[in-house]
Parts: C-alpha cells; sequence; structure tokens
C-alpha cells in the first residue's frame, strides 16, 4: 500500500484515513416543540428514510420519542431494527432520560430502573450506546436562569454537590455493571447539571470507573464556559461517540452562535477518534433544510482536515 493511499495509515500518529462516519439524533428532526416544524413528531421510519437519502449512515434515538411513537415493546423495537437495515442505517444510541440527583433512596432506584430499561432497549434494537445524563438539582427554574449562572444551580436545602455526586456515582456503577452483561455502553454526555464543565463530567467517569461507561461529547453544551474547546478537549481521550451541534439559520437558543468544526476536527483527528459523529441540529431552519445542509457543512470541514475536501 502507498504512503499516499487514502486508505494508508498517516503519519506519525497511525490515525487511519477513513470516510466520516456520520449519524443524527432524532432529536434534529423534532425539538420538543423548541424549533419552526412545531411538535408535529414524525415518523421513526421517515427519519430512517431522510438519513438514507442525505447518506446518514447511523441514527441516534430519543428514547422519549419512542415513547411518544408507542415504539417500546420488544416486538415493536426489533421491527424497528430490520427497518433501519433494509435501509442501510445503523441504530447507534438510545437516550435515557434519568435524574439520579434525588436524595429520596426510593427515588433513585425508580431512576435507576429508567435506565435499565433503556438499555434492554438498546440491546434489542442493536444500538451498541445509551446516552446517559449526570443529572441536575433542578433549583434552577428556568433554561435563561441556569445559563445566566453559568450552568451552575445551587443545592437542595440540606444537601451538599458531593452528595449528588456520592449519589450519581453509585447508580452509575449499578447500571454499567447491567449494561455490560448486555454488552451495551453507557455514554455519559457533557448535559448541564453534574457535568456540565469537562471535571464535573469526568469525575463521574473516574469514580465509577468501569469499562461499560464512556463518554459523549456535546460540542454545543460547554457554550457557558471560558473556553469551550479547552472543555471539549478534556474529554478526547474517552469518547465513545461526538454530538454535532449544528445552527443553521441561527440556533434556536443561542443566536448567532456557530462552533468552529474545522478546529473541532483537527482536535479529534489529533486524539484519532474514529467513531460517529452524530448531527443534533439546534437551527431556526426547517429540519428537512437544516439536516441536509449541516451534513454538507461537517463533510466539508473534516474533509478539510482529512485533505480529501
Amino acid at each position: 500500500m502507498r504512503a499516499d493511499d487514502p486508505k494508508a495509515v498517516s503519519g506519525q500518529r497511525g490515525i487511519m484515513t477513513k470516510r466520516l462516519q456520520l449519524a443524527v439524533s432524532t432529536y434534529s428532526f423534532h425539538r420538543f416543540g423548541s424549533g419552526p416544524e412545531g411538535d408535529a413528531l414524525p415518523a421513526l421510519e421517515a427519519m430512517i428514510d431522510r438519513c438514507a437519502e442525505l447518506g446518514i449512515d447511523g441514527i441516534e434515538i430519543i428514547g422519549n420519542h419512542l415513547t411518544a411513537l408507542g415504539k417500546t415493546a420488544p416486538e415493536e423495537i426489533r421491527a424497528l431494527k430490520q427497518y433501519a437495515a433494509r435501509r442501510g442505517v445503523a441504530p447507534v444510541s438510545v437516550s435515557a432520560h434519568h435524574n439520579f440527583v434525588q436524595p429520596d433512596p426510593t427515588a433513585r432506584e425508580a431512576e435507576l430502573d429508567k435506565l435499565v430499561r433503556w438499555i434492554d432497549v438498546a440491546y434489542e434494537l442493536g444500538a451498541p450506546f445509551v446516552r446517559a445524563f449526570g443529572g441536575r438539582w433542578g433549583t434552577a427554574r428556568s433554561f435563561d436562569a441556569y445559563m445566566a449562572a453559568n450552568g451552575e444551580e445551587p443545592p437542595l436545602p440540606g444537601y451538599t454537590l458531593d452528595d449528588a455526586y456520592a449519589w450519581t456515582v453509585e447508580a452509575f456503577r449499578i447500571a454499567a455493571y447491567y449494561a455490560g452483561r448486555k454488552g451495551v455502553t453507557l455514554a455519559l454526555e457533557n448535559h448541564w447539571g453534574l457535568t456540565a464543565t469537562a471535571e464535573g463530567t469526568l469525575r463521574i467517569f473516574n469514580e465509577v470507573a468501569s469499562p461499560w461507561l464512556q463518554l459523549v461529547l456535546d460540542t454545543g453544551n460547554f457554550i457557558h464556559t471560558p473556553d469551550q474547546y479547552e472543555e471539549m478537549r478534556k474529554m478526547l481521550p474517552h469518547l465513545v461517540l461526538v454530538h454535532a451541534k449544528t445552527y443553521v439559520g441561527g440556533s434556536i437558543y443561542f443566536g448567532d452562535f456557530a462552533i468552529d468544526y474545522d478546529r473541532v476536527a483537527a482536535m479529534l483527528r489529533e486524539a484519532g477518534y474514529a467513531g460517529y459523529l452524530s448531527i443534533e441540529f439546534e437551527g431556526k431552519a426547517m429540519p428537512d433544510e437544516g439536516i441536509a445542509e449541516s451534513v454538507r457543512i461537517l463533510r466539508e470541514a473534516f474533509g478539510r482536515q482529512a485533505g480529501v475536501a
């Protein structure tokens, strides 16, 4: 194999040059009423079809979308798995919606049950990952107030931040053991609350210390930090998935905010990341237009970094 062959191992770091693996989250099609598309939830099969039309390799499924569409029974999940396979679109993850920041042990157990149920769904679907969250106190009553406080919120009276991390770590240790028995990896996202910073996200990751708990980087969730790219960099060694937030038409929440994907691509390439880059479209354009434009933006940026643009 020639050194200049696109399939050859590149230079000093031994990173294989390969085609960018794109996925898309079902959130991109339905932003729970926040986008101009309103709150009409498309069929999952229609979302899969659109991925196939755009040459997108995989799809991430929001757990709440499955619930809203009544597709949580094992036979329905298997039928969806078959449909995706016939369209050549791989299930990448299912998102769980849980919060272990609960002083009441019974409430934490109920939240653990939620996560375990989504591990079972991912197993039936053939998705390698369940996207999981660190949780939050819920004492900031609005998103605007939360952002004004740089993603921080006070603990519930009588409790400390250390309490919240201890509850969360304990629950994730149990969940990671169960996930490992199913061959499913929990992917902990930097998603506000305890995981609003790389430090908080890594604290949970390091204290759980399980091979079945890894990280997913959301490129749009460090906007409140002094240096969002430095926060991203801290997470690079442990990534199994990357969320590429895109804002065609301007951000729904942050105006003209944009992410430098040439810079992100360079960071990921340097780290040797070769997994999925999953689009979470959060722009003001309609999803059909915004997702297609997001594909173009990301392919061009990552193509430039790979020297194939």
